[in-house]
Protein backbone atom coordinates (compact mmCIF):
# COMPACT_ATOMS: atom_id res chain seq x y z
CA UNK A 1 0.00 0.00 0.00
CA UNK A 2 1.13 3.59 -0.42
CA UNK A 3 2.07 5.83 2.20
CA UNK A 4 0.24 9.04 2.40
CA UNK A 5 1.52 10.20 6.11
CA UNK A 6 5.35 9.47 6.84
CA UNK A 7 6.66 11.34 10.25
CA UNK A 8 11.05 10.48 9.66
CA UNK A 9 12.15 10.61 13.23
CA UNK A 10 10.61 13.92 13.83
CA UNK A 11 11.16 15.54 17.11
CA UNK A 12 9.84 18.95 18.21
CA UNK A 13 10.84 20.85 20.59
CA UNK A 14 9.76 24.18 22.54
CA UNK A 15 11.16 27.46 24.42
CA UNK A 16 9.89 26.61 27.91
CA UNK A 17 11.03 29.07 31.10
CA UNK A 18 14.49 30.46 29.04
CA UNK A 19 15.26 26.30 28.52
CA UNK A 20 14.74 23.82 25.55
CA UNK A 21 11.07 21.42 26.00
CA UNK A 22 11.25 18.38 23.97
CA UNK A 23 7.86 17.75 23.46
CA UNK A 24 8.10 15.08 20.66
CA UNK A 25 11.40 12.26 20.43
CA UNK A 26 12.19 10.93 17.17
CA UNK A 27 8.73 9.83 16.14
CA UNK A 28 8.70 7.68 13.18
CA UNK A 29 5.04 6.31 11.62
CA UNK A 30 4.00 5.89 8.39
CA UNK A 31 -0.26 6.02 7.50
CA UNK A 32 -1.08 4.25 4.33
CA UNK A 33 -3.44 5.61 1.97
CA UNK A 34 -7.24 5.02 2.64
CA UNK A 35 -6.11 4.21 5.83
CA UNK A 36 -7.73 5.47 9.72
CA UNK A 37 -5.74 5.66 12.32
CA UNK A 38 -6.28 7.05 15.84
CA UNK A 39 -3.75 8.23 18.43
CA UNK A 40 -4.03 7.84 21.90
CA UNK A 41 -1.50 8.34 24.88
CA UNK A 42 -1.38 10.12 28.29
CA UNK A 43 -1.32 13.29 28.62
CA UNK A 44 1.51 15.48 27.83
CA UNK A 45 2.61 12.59 25.06
CA UNK A 46 2.86 14.91 21.97
CA UNK A 47 -0.41 13.51 20.37
CA UNK A 48 -1.64 17.01 19.61
CA UNK A 49 1.96 18.62 18.65
CA UNK A 50 2.51 14.94 15.82
CA UNK A 51 -1.14 16.16 13.99
CA UNK A 52 0.21 20.28 13.75
CA UNK A 53 2.99 18.91 12.56
CA UNK A 54 1.39 16.84 9.82
CA UNK A 55 -1.15 19.64 8.83
CA UNK A 56 2.12 21.57 8.43
CA UNK A 57 1.11 24.23 11.01
CA UNK A 58 4.11 23.60 13.01
CA UNK A 59 7.72 23.00 11.52
CA UNK A 60 9.76 20.26 13.29
CA UNK A 61 12.94 20.50 15.21
CA UNK A 62 14.47 17.15 14.04
CA UNK A 63 13.78 14.75 11.04
CA UNK A 64 11.06 15.17 8.25
CA UNK A 65 7.80 14.84 7.77
CA UNK A 66 6.47 13.87 4.22
CA UNK A 67 2.98 13.77 2.96
CA UNK A 68 2.22 12.27 -0.49
CA UNK A 69 5.74 11.72 -0.85
CA UNK A 70 6.64 15.44 -0.56
CA UNK A 71 8.46 16.89 2.22
CA UNK A 72 5.82 19.08 4.36
CA UNK A 73 6.67 23.07 4.78
CA UNK A 74 3.13 24.33 5.57
CA UNK A 75 -0.50 23.56 5.41
CA UNK A 76 -1.72 22.35 1.96
CA UNK A 77 -4.72 22.04 -0.16
CA UNK A 78 -4.44 18.09 0.31
CA UNK A 79 -4.69 18.34 4.05
CA UNK A 80 -7.86 19.25 5.77
CA UNK A 81 -7.59 19.81 9.61
CA UNK A 82 -10.62 19.67 12.35
CA UNK A 83 -10.06 20.85 15.32
CA UNK A 84 -12.19 20.10 18.69
CA UNK A 85 -13.59 23.94 18.32
CA UNK A 86 -15.82 24.31 15.83
CA UNK A 87 -13.98 27.48 13.59
CA UNK A 88 -17.10 28.22 12.07
CA UNK A 89 -17.97 31.69 10.67
CA UNK A 90 -20.98 32.55 13.13
CA UNK A 91 -22.42 34.98 10.54
CA UNK A 92 -22.16 32.41 7.51
CA UNK A 93 -25.04 30.15 6.73
CA UNK A 94 -24.20 26.19 7.24
CA UNK A 95 -24.09 26.43 3.17
CA UNK A 96 -21.72 29.25 3.10
CA UNK A 97 -19.43 27.83 5.78
CA UNK A 98 -19.72 24.88 3.56
CA UNK A 99 -18.71 26.51 0.27
CA UNK A 100 -15.86 28.98 2.27
CA UNK A 101 -12.91 26.94 0.88
CA UNK A 102 -14.27 26.68 -2.89
CA UNK A 103 -14.95 30.92 -2.76
CA UNK A 104 -11.12 31.26 -2.03
CA UNK A 105 -9.87 28.82 -4.55
CA UNK A 106 -12.17 30.44 -6.91
CA UNK A 107 -14.55 28.11 -7.63
CA UNK A 108 -17.78 29.21 -9.96
CA UNK A 109 -20.75 29.75 -7.70
CA UNK A 110 -22.81 26.89 -9.20
CA UNK A 111 -19.64 24.16 -9.09
CA UNK A 112 -19.58 25.79 -5.19
CA UNK A 113 -23.44 25.25 -4.43
CA UNK A 114 -23.22 21.62 -6.29
CA UNK A 115 -19.94 20.57 -4.01
CA UNK A 116 -21.28 22.39 -0.80
CA UNK A 117 -24.39 20.28 -0.97
CA UNK A 118 -22.98 17.28 -1.56
CA UNK A 119 -21.27 17.05 1.70
CA UNK A 120 -23.98 18.74 3.68
CA UNK A 121 -26.31 15.84 2.46
CA UNK A 122 -23.34 13.75 3.54
CA UNK A 123 -22.96 14.97 7.04
CA UNK A 124 -27.05 14.89 7.26
CA UNK A 125 -27.48 19.01 7.50
CA UNK A 126 -29.82 18.95 4.59
CA UNK A 127 -32.16 20.35 6.55
CA UNK A 128 -30.04 23.16 8.31
CA UNK A 129 -28.29 24.19 4.90
CA UNK A 130 -29.71 27.76 5.12
CA UNK A 131 -28.87 28.49 9.19
CA UNK A 132 -26.77 30.16 11.10
CA UNK A 133 -24.58 28.45 13.73
CA UNK A 134 -25.98 29.51 16.17
CA UNK A 135 -28.96 27.37 15.99
CA UNK A 136 -27.02 24.34 15.95
CA UNK A 137 -26.27 21.95 18.47
CA UNK A 138 -22.72 21.04 19.33
CA UNK A 139 -22.69 17.92 16.75
CA UNK A 140 -24.20 19.48 14.02
CA UNK A 141 -21.82 22.00 14.27
CA UNK A 142 -18.71 19.41 14.20
CA UNK A 143 -20.49 18.02 11.02
CA UNK A 144 -20.48 21.15 9.28
CA UNK A 145 -16.62 21.73 10.11
CA UNK A 146 -16.57 18.22 8.67
CA UNK A 147 -18.70 18.75 5.58
CA UNK A 148 -16.68 22.01 5.00
CA UNK A 149 -13.09 20.40 5.17
CA UNK A 150 -14.51 17.34 2.75
CA UNK A 151 -15.77 20.06 0.66
CA UNK A 152 -12.04 21.54 -0.84
CA UNK A 153 -11.11 17.10 -1.60
CA UNK A 154 -8.47 17.02 0.80
CA UNK A 155 -7.24 13.37 0.24
CA UNK A 156 -6.12 13.36 4.09
CA UNK A 157 -8.30 14.45 6.98
CA UNK A 158 -6.08 15.37 10.39
CA UNK A 159 -8.44 15.54 13.50
CA UNK A 160 -7.50 16.98 16.98
CA UNK A 161 -10.34 15.29 18.72
CA UNK A 162 -12.79 16.68 17.06
CA UNK A 163 -15.97 15.21 19.40
CA UNK A 164 -14.12 15.99 22.85
CA UNK A 165 -16.52 18.80 23.52
CA UNK A 166 -19.85 16.61 22.80
CA UNK A 167 -22.24 14.76 24.94
CA UNK A 168 -21.41 11.07 24.87
CA UNK A 169 -24.85 10.30 23.50
CA UNK A 170 -23.77 12.98 20.62
CA UNK A 171 -20.03 11.45 19.99
CA UNK A 172 -21.35 7.73 19.55
CA UNK A 173 -23.52 8.85 16.44
CA UNK A 174 -20.42 11.31 15.54
CA UNK A 175 -18.44 8.62 15.31
CA UNK A 176 -21.03 6.54 13.43
CA UNK A 177 -21.59 9.37 10.99
CA UNK A 178 -17.63 9.91 10.31
CA UNK A 179 -17.05 6.09 9.30
CA UNK A 180 -20.16 6.20 7.25
CA UNK A 181 -18.59 9.11 5.51
CA UNK A 182 -14.90 7.76 5.41
CA UNK A 183 -16.16 4.65 4.64
CA UNK A 184 -18.19 6.28 1.12
CA UNK A 185 -14.97 8.52 0.27
CA UNK A 186 -12.00 6.42 1.96
CA UNK A 187 -9.87 9.93 2.83
CA UNK A 188 -7.10 9.01 5.05
CA UNK A 189 -7.56 9.80 8.14
CA UNK A 190 -5.35 11.02 11.37
CA UNK A 191 -7.70 10.86 14.33
CA UNK A 192 -6.07 12.04 17.64
CA UNK A 193 -7.94 11.47 20.98
CA UNK A 194 -7.81 10.84 24.42
CA UNK A 195 -10.74 8.14 24.55
CA UNK A 196 -9.65 4.66 24.37
CA UNK A 197 -13.16 3.09 23.15
CA UNK A 198 -13.27 5.91 20.08
CA UNK A 199 -9.69 5.16 19.39
CA UNK A 200 -10.98 1.51 18.62
CA UNK A 201 -14.45 1.53 17.45
CA UNK A 202 -13.09 3.96 14.62
CA UNK A 203 -9.84 2.57 13.40
CA UNK A 204 -7.56 0.11 11.35
CA UNK A 205 -4.84 1.24 13.46
CA UNK A 206 -4.25 2.93 16.91
CA UNK A 207 -0.79 4.30 17.89
CA UNK A 208 -0.24 4.64 21.49
CA UNK A 209 2.23 7.45 22.51
CA UNK A 210 3.91 7.17 25.70
CA UNK A 211 4.99 10.65 27.76
CA UNK A 212 8.47 12.99 28.90
CA UNK A 213 9.29 13.10 26.15
CA UNK A 214 6.42 12.07 23.22
CA UNK A 215 7.16 8.99 21.59
CA UNK A 216 5.75 6.18 19.56
CA UNK A 217 5.16 3.29 22.28
CA UNK A 218 3.12 0.68 20.66
CA UNK A 219 1.13 -0.01 17.41
CA UNK A 220 -2.02 -1.64 17.56
CA UNK A 221 -3.54 -3.96 14.75
CA UNK A 222 -8.18 -3.35 15.02
CA UNK A 223 -9.05 -6.28 13.13
CA UNK A 224 -12.64 -5.57 13.25
CA UNK A 225 -14.95 -5.55 10.08
CA UNK A 226 -16.09 -2.45 8.84
CA UNK A 227 -19.12 -1.02 8.86
CA UNK A 228 -19.00 -0.76 12.38
CA UNK A 229 -21.95 -1.24 14.88
CA UNK A 230 -23.28 -1.28 18.18
CA UNK A 231 -22.76 -5.29 18.18
CA UNK A 232 -19.04 -4.62 17.31
CA UNK A 233 -18.89 -2.11 20.20
CA UNK A 234 -20.01 -4.43 22.51
CA UNK A 235 -18.51 -8.04 21.43
CA UNK A 236 -15.78 -9.58 23.01
CA UNK A 237 -13.60 -8.87 20.41
CA UNK A 238 -13.74 -5.59 20.97
CA UNK A 239 -13.28 -5.62 24.87
CA UNK A 240 -10.20 -7.27 24.32
CA UNK A 241 -8.28 -4.87 21.58
CA UNK A 242 -9.86 -2.29 24.14
CA UNK A 243 -8.39 -3.91 27.24
CA UNK A 244 -4.67 -4.02 25.11
CA UNK A 245 -5.06 -0.66 24.12
CA UNK A 246 -6.36 0.45 27.77
CA UNK A 247 -3.08 -0.68 29.46
CA UNK A 248 -0.84 0.36 26.86
CA UNK A 249 -2.28 4.02 27.53
CA UNK A 250 -2.32 3.84 31.53
CA UNK A 251 0.14 1.02 32.07
CA UNK A 252 3.20 2.28 30.47
CA UNK A 253 6.69 2.16 32.44
CA UNK A 254 8.09 5.22 33.15
CA UNK A 255 10.20 4.89 29.86
CA UNK A 256 9.22 3.02 26.42
CA UNK A 257 10.61 -0.35 26.05
CA UNK A 258 14.03 -0.30 24.55
CA UNK A 259 13.65 -0.83 20.85
CA UNK A 260 9.63 -0.41 21.11
CA UNK A 261 9.68 2.62 18.47
CA UNK A 262 12.17 0.81 15.94
CA UNK A 263 9.98 -2.71 16.03
CA UNK A 264 6.94 -1.22 15.67
CA UNK A 265 7.79 0.89 12.72
CA UNK A 266 9.97 -1.95 11.52
CA UNK A 267 6.27 -4.21 11.58
CA UNK A 268 4.68 -1.21 9.06
CA UNK A 269 7.13 -1.45 6.65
Amino acid sequence: MTNKISFRNVSRRFAHHGASFLALDRLSVEVAEGEFVTMVGPSGCGKSTALAIAAGLLEPTEGEMIVDGRLVHGPGPERGVIFQQYALFPWLTVRQNVEFGLRIAGQRAAERRAIAQHFIDLVGLADFADSLPKVLSGGMKQRCAIARAYAVNPTILLMDEPFGALDALTRVQMQDQLLDAWSRERRTVMFVTHDVNEAVYLANRVIVMAARPGRLYEIIPVDLPYPRSEAIRLSQEFAEIRNRVWRAVYHQPATAPEGAAAENFGAMK
